[in-house]
């Protein structure tokens, strides 16, 4: 059964989650500018997870992101196949691991932002330094990864070269580590992580319950940690 067959026959308990939008982006890239500015919005919005996942390729030409992130360009490649692109390109928008659009075309993310979403229960919490996260039961779930992701609220940077040599930039929710915990099978999971593991830059962190090949995700939740 999918999880949507599940929630719809009342098998387990469900809750609204908010829609996960990865932004692939780079410092150094003319086009990616109006884009984070349109994540800084979403990232004032509570039924909206927006993550910048900042890429690797731009940085050999003419400014090195100093947020590049090691997880970013590999988990783009992947979604390149799963959503059937011919080849990576940013600014990139990933709705839900199921779809994508051009970052800074909000008309049509807007649009695909708009319906509520329901999800596996996930839970984040903060006790004795140290992060649990619990993911709920859902009988005949689609096996899944949990995945830990930190990142930084916000950053200013001053563009010294490249496209945006000059320019100003205001980042928003930019992430700085990837984590697989484990597995969901659709029974109610934990997982523990100490705060001391993540960077020491992170200001938050999302939980995210993606089915197996990153593919759907099925369940989000974030929680500061500063």
């Amino acid at each position: 059964m999918t999880l949507a067959g599940a929630l719809v026959a009342g098998a387990a308990v469900s809750e609204p989650r908010p829609s996960v939008l990865e932004l692939y982006t780079s410092e150094g890239c003319s086009s990616c500018p109006p884009a984070e500015e349109f994540v800084a919005e979403l990232a004032q919005r509570r039924d909206v997870l927006p993550l910048s996942f900042h890429v690797d390729y731009w940085n050999d030409l003419g400014w090195r992101d100093r947020f590049t992130a090691e997880e970013a360009t590999p988990r783009q490649r992947v979604y390149a196949g799963t959503l059937r692109r011919n080849s990576v390109y940013t600014p990139q928008a990933v709705i839900d691991g199921e779809a994508d659009y051009v970052g800074s075309d909000r008309r049509s993310i807007l649009a695909a932002l708009s319906r509520a979403r329901e999800g596996v229960a996930t839970r984040l919490a903060i006790a004795d330094a140290n992060l649990t996260v619990t993911v709920g039961a859902l009988p005949g779930g689609t096996p899944a990864d949990v995945l830990l992701i930190s990142y930084l609220y916000q950053a200013t940077s001053q563009i010294g070269r490249g496209e945006n040599s000059g320019r100003t930039l205001q980042e928003f929710n930019i992430v700085r580590s990837v984590v697989r915990l484990g597995s969901w099978d659709g029974s109610e999971r934990s997982f523990h992580a100490p705060l001391a593991s993540l960077p020491r830059d992170a200001t938050h962190v999302a939980l995210i319950v993606q089915a197996a090949g990153q593919r759907a995700i099925l369940g989000a939740a974030s929680l500061a940690i500063r």
